[in-house]
């Protein structure tokens, strides 16, 4: 009998010492039943119906209000420190727009206008003929002869080419139509997103305040740590991001109208507009670029149109983002391309738009959910590392001293 307490004793002390007392095994049951309540999400959807609904119709101006509040808060914040009013400088900034919205719509609108109903109209008149000019090139008779010693087939190479440019075709009409069909709910949202624009400069930076009201009070001191880097994050990467894309498209325009190539200008916002996507947009730009290039102009336009790309490119990477965007993600070039590549995947257009951000958020929480398991499990107390640590340049200790800077 003694023998038995004495065994369930143990257990018990066991038991309590490795599991009820063990903050590892606290951490991951908490983490279980995060879990379990995300799975149990899906039966209980219905809750969120409203929620979607009121993002289905308000989701596109919100994220285009917040979009305009990045870029236009830190001027409305230098203006009332030169002792204008906040509600005075939003109205000279909102004066500014419309001057500048008139004088686009007297001047360039119409030229857009000319140039993208030209273009959509041609498109696939000049698709067909990029496709029948590559045909011709992949048919002569020294790459007929080349394809024949490489594959042993004689219309194997051209044949798949032609198959896919008019897969390319369908695609790119069928895309054309639904961007038509897309143009309602733009026109609401461009009609709402000045109201709340209006508002979130006015009243935005109160905001952290009010949200703090409603987090426990031993928790407000990490929560706005975390909540202000996260607006870092994100600010720095909208106002870099929509800079350099404008001096991008800037850099295009000049440099085609000098070049004379055809709708200069629209291919020149459209490249700007991609540039949106780190990495792939510029080359994805590239394409039409060199279709009309082939189809409307003889062949030196070509090289007049990869001398403009390599200016451009160099001036982006040398000068315009150093300047404008740095590095202040400090997200390594493989993971963007990754988290592009998962993110269009899952989402499509959005995602690949929004994926860097989401991920620079994302990776912000995580980074600071594993210091609080760090510091509440203990077991990460001991610095000791067998491996060699990595050289850091003073470049990069420079950007990190800065952001630590920014964050106090």
């Amino acid at each position: 009998m003694e023998q038995n307490k004495s065994a369930l004793s143990h257990a018990a002390s066991w038991f309590v010492k490795w599991v009820l007392n063990n903050k590892a095994v606290s951490v991951l049951f908490i983490i279980l039943l995060i879990l379990l309540n995300l799975f149990l999400l899906p039966k209980v959807s219905f809750i969120f119906q409203p929620f979607i609904a009121f993002f289905n119709v308000m989701g596109l101006p919100l994220v285009m209000a917040g979009v305009l509040y990045y870029l236009l808060n830190p001027l409305i914040d230098w203006m009332e420190t030169k002792n204008i009013s906040r509600a005075g400088g939003i109205s000279i900034v909102f004066v500014v727009i419309l001057g500048l919205l008139a004088w686009g719509i007297a001047t360039l609108i119409p030229i857009i206008r000319e140039q993208s109903l030209s273009l959509l109209d041609n498109w696939q008149n000049y698709l067909t003929s990029f496709i029948s000019q590559i045909d011709n090139f992949f048919q002569s008779d020294i790459l007929s002869q080349l394809q024949m010693q490489l594959t042993g087939e004689e219309d194997s190479l051209s044949t798949s080419i032609t198959d896919q440019a008019d897969d390319v075709v369908d695609t790119t009409v069928t895309g054309i139509g639904s961007v038509f069909g897309i143009l309602s709910t733009t026109v609401l949202a461009i009609i709402t997103t000045p109201f709340i624009l209006f508002y979130l400069l006015k009243d935005g930076h109160h905001l952290p305040y009010h949200i703090m009201k409603l987090v426990p009070s031993k928790m407000r001191e990490h929560t706005y740590l975390l909540l202000r880097e996260m607006n870092l994050q994100i600010s720095q990467y909208i106002r870099g991001q929509l800079l350099v894309a404008f001096f991008v498209g800037l850099l295009f325009w000049i440099g085609f109208s000098i070049i004379g190539l055809e709708y200069a200008l629209i291919l020149a916002i459209t490249a700007g507009a991609l540039n949106l996507i780190p990495f792939l947009g510029t080359f994805i730009a590239f394409f039409p670029i060199i279709i009309i290039a082939i189809v409307l102009h003889p062949p030196i336009m070509i090289v007049k149109v990869l001398v403009v790309f390599f200016i451009e490119q160099t001036l982006e990477g040398r000068v315009i983002q150093p300047l404008i965007l740095g590095s202040n993600l400090n997200i390594h070039p493989v993971t963007i391309i990754a988290v592009l590549l998962t993110a269009g995947n899952l989402f499509g257009i959005p995602g690949v738009i929004l994926g860097i951000p989401a991920y620079a958020v994302a990776k912000v929480i995580l980074v600071h959910l594993f210091n609080w398991y760090q510091t509440y499990t203990g077991l990460y107390d001991d610095d000791f590392n067998p491996a060699p640590k990595p050289l850091v340049s003073e470049k990069k200790k420079k950007k990190q001293l800065s952001l630590k800077k920014k964050l106090r």
